[in-house]
């Protein structure tokens, strides 16, 4: 497929957000485009606009300025249809914490009107793979971290999105599962949909990810294809310091 012929599933064109009253932007005239099939990885330091850049594109923030396309469709004229292609993981693992594991996931299918019997398939399998079965009709609140991040990415991923977003995914959990995460990210991708996710762990940036991008103070420093990097032996690690580190010169 040529690169004019190439599908991108997610746009943020020109994005644009600050908060308030403030002059400064959080994010400013921020434009990357994610193709089917790819896993993509969002780089930056604390404050970067990374996790403002993503609430953004899930719809929980509102904007200044710029759209953001899912599979085609504005978040900020369409939200609900732009959003029934998204499956979202937080970096706080935000769910009903008075639900059962059962009820958190079976809600969320609901709301995306997914068929009973799809569901159930993807979820035991999703139970199965993260060893999470034992406590799935159990109270939420009563899950460890680790546990709350598995149920976060159960529900994201039980209505099949096009797009599954995630923020800081590794967090809290033990190498095993780690793992296990990385193999899910890898195959929803090898299906022909796309993974967008930020990250601090380079090493599994650049062992994930088809490609990626650094953001400074809101700002685009560089779109990097792993691939490329790695036949001129370059270092994802070196560039990302050579570019954060002149933030405080």
């Amino acid at each position: 497929m040529s690169e004019l012929e190439t599908k991108y599933l997610l746009e943020i064109k020109n994005l644009t957000k600050h908060y308030g009253e403030s002059n400064v932007n959080a994010v400013e005239d921020l434009s990357i485009s994610l193709k089917e099939g790819e896993i993509y990885g969002f780089l930056g330091p604390n404050g970067a606009g990374k996790s403002t850049t993503i609430k953004s594109l899930v719809g929980i923030y509102p904007f200044q300025h710029g759209d953001i396309l899912i599979n085609g469709v504005s978040i900020k004229t369409h939200p609900l249809e732009a959003k029934k292609n998204v499956g979202y993981v937080s970096d706080n693992h935000a769910v009903f914490e008075r639900l059962t594991g059962y009820e958190y996931v079976n809600h969320i299918a609901n709301l995306y009107g997914v068929d009973p019997k799809d569901a159930e398939e993807r979820t035991n399998r999703l139970l199965d793979i993260f060893k999470l079965r034992f406590a799935f009709h159990q109270p939420i609140k009563s899950y460890s971290h680790g546990m709350k991040q598995k149920i976060s990415v159960i529900g994201a991923l039980v209505h099949n999105p096009k797009l599954w977003v995630l923020d800081e995914p590794l967090t809290g959990l033990d190498p095993q599962s780690s793992y296990q995460l990385k193999k899910v990210m890898k195959q929803h991708a090898k299906e022909g949909n796309t993974v967008f996710f930020s990250s601090h762990i380079l090493d599994v940036v650049e062992n994930l990810c088809n490609r990626c991008c650094i953001i400074k103070k809101g700002k685009l420093q560089g779109v990097y294809d792993i691939k490329e990097l790695k036949a001129r032996g370059e270092s994802l690690e070196e560039i990302f310091v050579s570019v954060i580190g002149e933030e405080d010169k």
